[in-house]
């Protein structure tokens, strides 16, 4: 059975508009990407903007050493995970998805992205679903992956934020 989870990302005084700019700017998720090296290997492999939306894939090493030894068991190389995310075309809300595969990964991790207005700016809620095919050992699998994927989207959220605070000062 796949476990869930939602996290939501508050960025007060910024509009939908100006975190949407952001999400179209490749400079963004450079930025994004070499803030996040500091904790594994990652670069962004493709990026596109058009009227219909944003498209991008993304590439992140976890070396197994730094793998829970739960994950170590199951992983016998470094993990390289792949993050496909799309978003919609600007509008009153923006839609999106994401995908995340391991080669050879005995599971999937997917999601779905809401950008929308707030009193005090707008939230970006990502909603996660996490699914390991591994008797006994898989549901404390999906646990760690939501409770790791939460760390990532925080830390994620925080340079979004500052990203904003500079490009947008409030």
């Amino acid at each position: 059975m796949a476990r869930r989870i939602d996290y939501s990302a508050r960025y007060n005084c910024h509009t939908t508009k100006q975190v949407y700019s952001a999400l179209c700017d490749r400079d963004y998720w450079e930025a994004r990407v070499e803030e996040m090296r500091q904790y594994s290997p990652n670069h962004v492999e493709s990026f596109s903007v058009d009227d219909s939306g944003i498209e991008l894939v993304l590439h992140h090493i976890l070396p197994r050493s730094e793998l829970p030894e739960i994950a170590q068991a199951v992983m016998r190389k470094d993990m390289v995970i792949t993050r496909k995310e799309s978003y919609s075309a600007f509008g009153e809300e923006v839609t999106g998805k994401y995908e995340a595969s391991i080669p050879a990964g005995p599971g999937s991790l997917t999601g779905t992205m809401r950008l929308f207005p707030t009193e005090l700016g707008c939230t970006l809620r990502t909603s996660s679903e996490a699914k390991v095919y591994i008797p006994m050992v898989g549901p404390k699998l999906e646990q760690l992956m939501l409770v790791n994927l939460i760390d990532l989207f925080r830390a994620e959220a925080e340079i979004t934020q500052t990203w904003l605070d500079q490009h947008y000062p409030v």
